[in-house]
């Protein structure tokens, strides 16, 4: 009996812990809008925080290095004419990020290696076809430039930001406000949460729910859906007595879950994060000041509860690093960046580990940041699973992947704006002008880019040279 009792595992003693505080990033004004979104976004490179801005919306940009105090005037993200609700990174290219807005647009940007001078006000890209503001928005986990947006007018619109197109529109598939969105691993189908009480698993090329379910939780806060490495959905949402609950529901049998857990009557929405190689579910909760996690298994009873990291603060949104943005050497098998209401703390969770080799156990491979398709093969009806990378000697170093990924990236090569509009006017110039036009503007632009950097080092300096004379 007593082997029963204890389970084994071995993330049963996964812990947590703040990094020091010259580690934080500090005096940072981390937006008031009320929106049940994570407000962060991080990559290997760079972390991403909505932020309070006047006259518009705004997020801010950060090296993950740039540790610290943050001073007053750095450079935002500055383009939208309303609050940012919600921001994500692109899993195939560090250096692209997508904001949401109350201004019903959704734009892509291309972020420098080095820290602007000004504010970035120019997108690569704006997608319009929302009618009311865009709450949503996130990524397609294998195909290249393929961007999903949910709004508040109840439609989700795929789009190719690399030509600015809408592949598809999911109209008529939800009758009220969307509350979440979330790809299957190899992004073939889309699960929806409701303000209708439905859970929808949707297939966005068919155009079709393929399965749903009404009130997999009773209460009337919202619900939350992710899906699972094997295809299972993971739940959290509030019982008739307003108790925070989780659930685990198989989509061959959709009406009966798997699991239901009651977890406590805190009112904060559960925002699931979900680790597939580790199959480790993270629940933080918008207002907690905890993070309770659980290991999602083919036994009963399913969802076996680990731990809870506590802290005094309670978070205001939270960023979930990739897995090959972490190192390994620790045996950090994930790291939340958790927003208080002027700082970010990262929180670094461990598998304590007594040898300081490579861990094979805690590491399979891991999605890297190559797609696995194209956006047009991919609407073709074609499926591929991530195209994985080994996490052994670490991340391989951004730094080499810059010319090979970011600078050949179809997102540098957009039309300039108005080209629509000017394409009768363009085909009457002879080919050597406009080449020479073309080249010209090439040359311009890397000149300007040469001097911000060039600037940027200087300030660099300038700032050293001051700390040294203090």
């Amino acid at each position: 009996m007593s082997r029963r009792v204890v389970r084994q595992s071995k993330f049963r003693h996964v812990f947590g812990q703040p990094v020091k505080a010259d580690q934080m990033y500090e005096d940072i004004r981390v937006s008031k809008v009320t929106w049940d979104s994570s407000f962060c976004a991080v990559n290997p490179k760079f972390l991403a925080i909505i932020v309070e801005s006047g006259g518009g919306g705004a997020f801010m940009v950060l090296p993950l290095s740039k540790t610290g105090r943050v001073d007053k005037n750095h450079p935002l993200v500055t383009g939208h004419t309303a609050p940012v609700l919600d921001i994500d990174w692109c899993p195939h290219n560090d250096n692209v990020i997508a904001s949401a807005s109350e201004d019903t647009t959704v734009m892509v940007w291309q972020i420098p290696d080095y820290v602007p001078v000004r504010s970035i006000t120019e997108p690569v890209v704006t997608l319009e076809g929302h009618s009311k503001r865009v709450g949503i928005i996130c990524w397609h986990p294998t195909a290249r430039n393929v961007l999903l947006s949910a709004g508040c007018d109840n439609l989700v619109i795929l789009w190719n930001v690399g030509t600015g197109e809408m592949l598809l529109a999911l109209e008529d598939m939800h009758t009220d406000l969307i509350y979440n969105v979330g790809w299957n691993r190899n992004g073939s189908l889309l699960v929806t949460t409701c303000k209708d009480k439905k859970v929808r698993v949707i297939d966005p090329r068919k155009q079709t729910v393929v399965a749903e379910i009404t009130k997999p939780h009773d209460g009337a806060r919202p619900i939350r859906a992710i899906f699972m490495a094997d295809g299972k959905i993971f739940t959290t949402g509030f019982s008739k007595m307003s108790e925070r609950q989780l659930g685990l529901w198989d989509l061959k049998n959709f009406e009966e879950p798997i699991a239901l857990q009651e977890m406590d009557t805190s009112n904060g929405v559960l925002l699931p994060f979900y680790d597939a190689d580790s199959s480790i579910v993270y629940l933080c909760g918008k207002g907690d000041s905890s993070i309770r996690y659980f290991e999602i298994t083919d036994e009963a009873p399913y969802v076996h509860y680990l731990n809870t990291y506590s802290s005094k603060e309670p978070q205001r949104g939270m960023g979930f690093m990739p897995k090959r943005g972490l190192d390994v050497s620790k045996c950090e098998i994930a790291r939340f960046f958790k927003l208080h209401e002027r700082k970010c703390e990262p929180i670094v969770m461990t598998v304590p580990r007594k040898s300081d080799l490579f861990q094979d156990d805690l590491y399979p491979d891991t999605p890297g940041p190559e797609p696995a398709l194209e956006a047009d093969e991919w609407l073709s009806g074609k499926d591929a699973e991530p195209i994985l990378i080994s996490l052994r000697d670490g991340y391989v170093p951004v730094k080499n992947r810059e010319l090979k990924v970011v600078k050949k990236n179809i997102l540098d090569t957009k039309p300039p704006p108005g080209s629509r509009r000017s394409s009768t006017s363009i085909t009457d110039i002879s080919s050597p002008i406009l080449d020479e036009v073309l080249e010209e503007i090439r040359v311009l632009k890397e000149t300007v880019q040469a001097q911000e950097k060039r600037i940027s080092a200087l300030e660099h300096k300038l700032c050293q040279f001051t700390n040294g004379t203090d």
